[in-house]
């Protein structure tokens, strides 16, 4: 099994670092002890994380970033992980998706090859033997991402482990569906917005899991993962959006029109399980009421402070 002892004085460089699970990394990761490095385009002002400025798409930047920081640890968080950019843009998501992912690993092999990485993939990776199933370039560029990562720890015998979360919710500001909710519903509670939540399919089936509960898996999977192994990272319970709105309708005072598409889609339960980080000792803490009520927590105190 290969397995590197964290030491508390250990150095990790986070990627993508001011993103949702980016900041959410940062602090855990810091006030584990690691020595965090962040790679951020913008202030984070987190208390023990440094900050570095890199374009990852720009391969002697990334070079010189690993260089000047020699990290044990990789944590690569920064990608486009939008579906409807991927279109506008295919080959920037590629860039961004796949190349960056290289050049990271490329430096690593060059200036420190003991290292050990987390790069975190997709549920939308494909089998890249089944054409048909390629629906969108995002989808592809994570294909290829995990697809090379993989191949880099063959090829160079670098410690490289793969993790696949589901959907994240919680706490923090996220294009995920949960939050898109959440800030709705907190607009409507404090200014005079229109009670109405408009959902495309209330029968949508989802894996939800906090972010802070994939953040954890995170720490295990650089202290336990085996390299070249992919860990998918989730609740192994399925939940209809449906389930999700009335959730957050007895989570506020307020009266919640919903209005759902006519074209109702039954979608079958997802089921993905979790049992390689079950066997890493890993597993969810946080109940789904609790996500939930986080994120509506959050875009209540954080709208008021805009206000």
């Amino acid at each position: 099994m290969d397995e590197r002892q964290v030491s508390g004085n250990s150095k990790i460089l986070i990627t993508g670092a001011s993103g949702y699970t980016g900041l959410h990394s940062c602090r855990y990761f810091a006030s584990a002890g690691y020595e965090v490095v962040a790679v951020t385009r913008r202030d984070i002002a987190i208390d023990g994380v440094k900050e570095e400025q890199c374009d990852l798409t720009i391969k002697e930047s990334v070079l010189n970033l690993i260089k000047k920081v020699k990290p044990q640890f990789l944590l690569h968080l920064a990608g486009q992980n939008h579906v409807g950019e991927s279109w506008e843009d295919p080959i920037m998501t590629m860039e961004i998706n796949v190349l960056s992912t290289l050049y990271l690993l490329d430096a690593l092999q060059k200036e420190c090859p003991k290292s050990k990485s987390v790069i975190v993939g997709s549920a939308l990776e494909i089998d890249p033997s089944n054409i048909s199933a390629i629906t969108h370039p995002y989808s592809l560029s994570k294909t290829l991402q995990v697809l090379a990562a993989r191949a880099w720890a063959e090829l160079y015998g670098l410690s490289i482990v793969i993790a696949q979360p589901t959907n994240l919710i919680g706490p923090g500001k996220s294009n995920g569906v949960c939050s898109v909710f959440a800030k709705k519903i907190a607009e409507m509670e404090i200014h005079s917005a229109d009670k109405i939540l408009e959902i495309n399919n209330l029968n949508a089936q989802r894996d939800f899991i906090d972010v802070r509960d994939v953040v954890r898996a995170y720490e295990i999977l650089l202290r336990k993962g085996v390299s070249k192994e992919i860990y998918s990272i989730s609740s192994g319970k399925s939940r209809s959006i449906g389930e999700i709105v009335n959730l957050f309708k007895s989570m506020t005072p307020i009266h919640l029109n919903i209005k759902a598409s006519e074209n109702i889609v039954i979608e079958e339960k997802v089921k993905i399980i979790s049992e390689k980080m079950t066997d890493l000792g890993w597993k969810p803490k946080f109940f789904i009421d609790t996500s939930l009520k986080d994120s509506l927590n959050y875009y209540r105190k954080n709208l008021l402070i805009s206000d």
